[in-house]
């Protein structure tokens, strides 16, 4: 019987597993060390080794000749917990085993003492689907387990787990596996079974599989039952998206606002039986990489999504259109992409808004509010007589969602100099997780920094809009709590900065000035 290559390379020590071994070295030290925990709690999103790092640790704690904190593979315990016939590791799917008698059951089995190995560990999946009582039977077992009982969870949505769930496990933040790991592995899993897998074909699979070794594995098994020659064209068809050429074809047509041309090409890709919906979600992609081209190119490649040779074709792009187009552009693309999945005929939304961009139809304006407060605050000051010039840094506080109300600071960060902070190495995280909480507001801090003092977070962009946005609405601001708290597992008190200067304040609000003077409006205060 043929087997999935996703459960044929499934990895079977620690050693396997890659781009996780800040977690496989320190479960690794603590099994060889005999200092295991009775809970542990690991999170992240699909694919990246969560339910493989939980049977290889059940494994390896249970294990008769444990090599250097891996399993041996090769004793009858092993043998029988690969093959599902171990009674001593309970594995729970909480998708479907949810209720509080699916979790009484497992408590009433906790008390016997296990059969073969020296610990009965429960596995349980995708633990936040438990109902709110189930998780208040699992508290109870948690709070005080026998010492041969252990617990791994494992969850792609840490903010819905109780805390009281969580304060009493260790937790482990999988990450996104590295593009180039994931074509790396593809390339000698393809030599091992005997497949043509070209380099760009691994480049491309690896880059559409967005961090996820089983959705990798999972299209290059699909792709070596339609092709011979597994390459980036191959891919594309496999997987019903465009090539590199009709989308930069189309991004080129929507620059120029030719209607005509990018329904032509949106007409060819639908009758080559391409999905409109991941053809909208490859143009976010681009239009992306060019918005980071445009406002940071000392740091856009770092952060773009794209092969290297897509990158002088990005900037070519990025010559052609202003900021503000380019973010315009994406709002629209967003919301018919929203669109496309509450309507019957998604090719007729996505060629209305292609007729919205390239034709007389205007597009939504992105607005920068910040320039609005600082024009009504200078009319302000004028009328109240009082010349005060704009702040150069502004500073604002935000309750963390993690918990009822943010932490007193510990520290005072007025008086702090600059090299008295910790940079905070992980933000690029923290922006990918914002970004999955809120990703209308996250456009607003790329290019920022962060650094931490004590238990205060401080937050540093050139973007004052990010401010405003988190004045503007509370939700912003709980949101961004929870992104910093779901990854570096802390609360912090949040301080943004603006790291405007003065003089860049000052032409902005001149420039709304006139703005505002060309479309007869009236810049007095009454």
């Amino acid at each position: 019987m043929y087997k999935a290559l996703y459960t044929k390379w499934r990895p079977m020590t620690f050693d396997d597993v890659i781009s996780q071994e800040h977690t496989t070295d320190t479960l690794r030290n603590q099994i060889i060390n005999g200092k295991t925990a009775h809970a542990y709690l690991f999170t992240g999103s699909r694919g990246t080794g969560k339910t493989t790092c939980a049977r290889i640790l059940a494994k390896a704690v249970n294990c008769r000749n444990m090599k250097n904190g891996n399993p041996c593979l090769e004793c009858d315990i092993c043998r029988d917990a690969d093959s599902g016939a171990l009674t001593d590791i309970v594995e729970i799917d909480a998708a479907s085993n949810n209720g509080v008698d699916d979790i009484r059951d497992l408590r009433d089995g906790a008390v016997y003492t296990p059969e073969r190995g020296e610990y009965k560990i429960y596995i349980i999946d995708e633990v936040h689907m438990l109902s709110p009582s189930a998780f208040n039977a699992l508290l109870k077992i948690m709070e005080e387990p026998p010492d041969y009982v252990k617990f791994i969870l494992a969850t792609t949505e840490i903010h819905k787990v109780p805390a009281t769930i969580a304060s009493r496990c260790q937790r482990y933040d999988f990450r996104r596996i590295k593009a180039e790991d994931i074509a790396k592995r593809l390339l000698y899993i393809a030599s091992r079974e005997n497949l043509k897998l070209t380099e760009d074909g691994a480049a491309m699979i690896a880059k559409l599989a967005d961090g996820g070794m089983r959705d990798a594995v999972s299209l290059l098994d699909q792709c070596s039952a339609c092709a011979d020659e597994i390459n980036a064209e191959a891919v594309s068809n496999t997987a019903g998206i465009a090539g590199k050429e009709y989308v930069y074809d189309l991004l080129e047509a929507v620059t120029e606002c030719n209607a005509a041309n990018a329904l032509s090409i949106t007409g060819a890709l639908y009758d080559m039986s391409k999905d409109l919906m991941r053809l909208c979600e490859e143009l976010i992609t681009q239009l992306r990489n060019i918005m980071l081209l445009t406002a940071s190119p000392e740091t856009a490649e770092k952060l773009m999504v794209c092969t290297p040779d897509e990158i002088s074709r990005l900037k070519k792009l990025a010559e052609k259109n202003s900021l503000e187009r380019i973010m315009a552009l994406l709002t629209s693309f967003q919301d018919c992409r929203e669109r496309m999945n509450r309507v019957l005929n998604r090719r007729i939304e996505f060629e209305m808004s292609l007729i919205r961009i390239c034709g007389n139809v205007d597009l939504p304006q992105v607005v920068d509010n910040s320039e609005i407060y600082d024009k009504i605050k200078m009319l302000e000051d004028k009328l109240a007589g009082v010349n005060t010039p704009p702040k150069k840094q502004e500073i604002l506080t935000a309750e963390s969602p993690a918990i009822d109300a943010e932490p007193t600071p510990n520290v005072d960060t007025t008086s702090m100099k600059p090299e008295e902070y910790t940079p905070c190495d992980r933000w690029e995280e923290v922006l990918e997780e914002f970004k999955r909480l809120n990703p209308a507001v996250a456009a607003s801090l790329e290019g920022s920094t962060a650094a931490t003092a004590g238990n205060v977070i401080i937050i540093q962009s050139k973007n004052r809009f990010f401010i405003t946005l988190l004045k503007s609405s509370k939700e912003n601001a709980i949101s961004l709590g929870r992104a910093i708290y779901n990854v570096l597992g802390q609360k912090y008190a949040i301080r943004a900065r603006c790291t405007t200067t003065e003089e860049e304040q000052k032409n902005m609000a001149e420039q709304l000035i006139k703005k505002a003077q060309s479309s007869g409006i009236s810049t007095d205060v009454e």
